[in-house]
């Protein structure tokens, strides 16, 4: 299991753009028309050299470069033969 630390977006942005001193900041924020997960842009700038990245939120709260997985539909077979 990873620590705690591992899951932070600040770890996550220092692990991936700014292994360094890199000065990184947010570019855009906010959540996915589809099902409304959390995901942030980050620009990291190295002289005229720019690279951004976008981290999204999962549901068990941890931060990572791909999207969490599409929620599946909780209504069960029974219900639906009713």
């Amino acid at each position: 299991m990873k620590c705690a630390n591992e899951r932070s977006l600040r770890y996550q942005v220092e692990k991936w753009l700014a292994p360094g001193s890199v000065p990184v900041h947010v570019r855009q924020f906010s959540r996915t028309r589809s099902d409304g997960h959390r995901y942030v842009c980050v620009e990291a700038l190295n002289g005229a050299v720019s690279r951004a990245l976008f981290f999204f939120r999962h549901d068990d709260g941890h931060w990572c470069v791909f999207p969490p997985a599409p929620r599946q539909s909780k209504m069960r077979g029974e219900r639906l033969a009713a």
